[in-house]
């Protein structure tokens, strides 16, 4: 097996979210919280939920792609969240729950407006595609307790009730991808 990694950063709500779903995929090394997309470095969690950096949460998720291809992520990435609604995922409501693919390479930026391209263009979507698509400035890893959330708390209310039924529809889409 190769040492060929590359990264993908994705938000779509919550991260907590976003990193149950991604690390159980085979070919995903890694999948870190964090926060992207704004202007402030280094922000704290407080910042973020204060609408005070342009930050949202994300994740930066590391993987082969001899195993796992950026169009697989990201119909995975558009499955779990709804890419429709602006500036929310359910009762996440604010711009750091926006929907956000940050590419770090031209590829990655083609390959994001043609899967939303093809989304719009599709007879199954009512509602137009609202996620931004912008270029990855920096990656502000977020604070140690929000690494691994759903694997360290799984008993917290908010993960039975958002959480789970995410990973259960996840799994019943694309249990050939698990690890």
């Amino acid at each position: 097996m190769s040492d060929n990694y590359e990264t993908a950063v994705f938000g779509g709500g919550c991260f907590w979210c976003l990193e149950a779903v991604f690390s159980q995929l085979k070919g995903v090394i890694r999948v870190e919280s964090g926060y992207a997309g704004g202007f402030k470095e280094n922000p704290t969690y407080e910042e973020v939920c204060l609408h005070t950096t342009g930050h949202a949460e994300v994740i930066k998720i590391t993987y082969r792609p001899e195993i796992i291809s950026y169009e697989k992520l990201l119909g995975i990435f558009f499955y779990i969240h709804d890419p429709t609604t602006l500036n929310r995922q359910g009762n996440d409501i604010g711009e750091q729950y926006r929907s956000i693919i940050l590419y770090n390479s031209k590829q990655q930026k083609e390959a994001a407006e043609k899967f939303i391209k093809n989304l719009n263009d599709s007879k199954n979507n009512l509602k137009a595609i609202v996620t931004e698509i912008k270029q990855l400035d920096y990656f502000n890893k977020a604070e140690s307790y929000h690494q691994n959330y759903f694997a360290h708390n799984s008993d917290n209310p908010y993960c039975h009730i958002v959480i789970s039924p995410k990973i259960k529809s996840f799994k019943e889409k694309f249990g050939n991808l698990l690890k």
